[in-house]
This record gives structure tokens, C-alpha cells and sequence, in this order.
């Protein structure tokens, strides 16, 4: 069965910074038809740094949407035309003043296909070495360590609410027990 929705008609709701929100009406495969919110979102990308103890530089700050603060790894949007690489040294930098002197692509994720099409490109960031954090200036955060072993029993534990951070810990972790991996990075 052809799962495909077709556009009837698009009303543009809003268009903001980060996104643009409309609602399209669908041809649904049934014959049907159907509303879809949808929300436009700038992609991003999210690195975990991991230095040569396996600690990784995590960062927490306060998110206004759910009214504490996160444990993430660092983050943030893409700029318009650039490279998700570039970007994601870019972020690390900026919220952990640290550089990476190499850093291998564990994955792509859809944050929430029902409504948005950001995508998020998450790395993994070694041979770090320190040259001073350039936070934007409407960011607050505070960059701490954490073994990886800790993390991951964090993650499995349910202590960990971001899912770009759950994701990228569980992949790095597997990433880093296979055989070969030195090759490939």
C-alpha cells in the first residue's frame, strides 16, 4: 500500500526565528482527508566530547519549555548554508571551549516527525584540547564531567530527560565497544 499524504492546501501561521508553523490539509491514502500541524524547524547538530579518560563534556542549562534545568550534551542550530560538521565544532566550542582534534558522524535523528521536520546531525569529538568558551550571550549554562560508565548508567536509570544526549551516549557507547573502531575513526 502507497502510504503517501498529498498537499490539498497550505495556511502559514507564523514565521519566527528558529521556525515557521503551518497547517496543511491532506489527501489521506484511504481517499480521506486530514490536518497536519507542522512546524519548520532549523536543523541542528549535537556533539559528545569525550576526552581520553572517557569523560564527557556535558552541559546544563535551563530549559524556559519545561522549567528546570537539562543535562545535554553541546548543542545547537545550524546556521543558514553550513556544513553539520563545522557545525557541530562550532557548538562545542562555543559552550565548552574545547576543540576536537577528530570527530566521527554517529547519526542523524528526526526529533518528532508527527509535527516537525528538524533534523539533528550528532557526533562523537576526541583529541580535545582546551582554548576558552564563546557561549551566545542569551546562553547560561554550566559545563561539567561525566564518565561515559556514568552516563550510560544515568541514561538507563531514566536520569536523563534530552533525548539528542540519550541518543548520542547509547551510540558512542556501542560505537567505542566495536571491534575496529580506531579504523573507522
Amino acid at each position: 500500500m502507497d502510504l503517501t499524504e498529498k498537499m490539498i492546501s497550505r495556511k502559514d501561521l507564523y514565521d519566527g526565528l528558529l521556525c515557521r508553523v503551518h497547517v496543511d490539509e491532506v489527501l489521506l491514502p484511504n481517499g480521506n482527508t486530514s490536518r497536519r500541524e507542522v512546524v519548520d524547524h532549523v536543523d541542528g547538530v549535537a556533539v559528545l566530547p569525550l576526552d581520553e579518560r572517557n569523560n564527557v563534556l556535558t552541559v546544563t542549562q535551563y530549559r524556559y519549555v519545561f522549567g528546570k534545568t537539562l543535562l545535554e550534551i553541546p548543542a545547537g542550530k545550524l546556521d543558514e548554508g553550513e556544513d553539520p560538521v563545522t557545525g557541530a565544532l562550532r557548538e562545542l566550542k562555543e559552550e565548552t571551549g574545547f576543540v576536537a582534534g577528530r570527530i566521527a558522524y554517529l547519526t542523524t535523528i528526526a526529533t518528532s516527525g508527527g509535527f516537525t521536520d528538524e533534523l539533528i546531525h550528532i557526533y562523537l569529538a576526541t583529541q580535545l584540547s582546551f582554548e576558552g568558551a564563546q557561549p551566545d550571550e542569551d546562553e547560561f549554562l554550566n559545563v561539567e564531567k561525566h564518565s561515559l560508565e556514568t552516563l550510560t548508567d544515568m541514561v538507563m536509570a531514566g536520569e536523563i530527560d534530552d533525548a539528542k544526549t540519550i541518543i548520542a551516549v547509547l551510540k558512542a557507547r556501542r560505537f567505542l565497544e566495536a571491534e575496529g573502531w580506531r579504523e573507522k575513526f
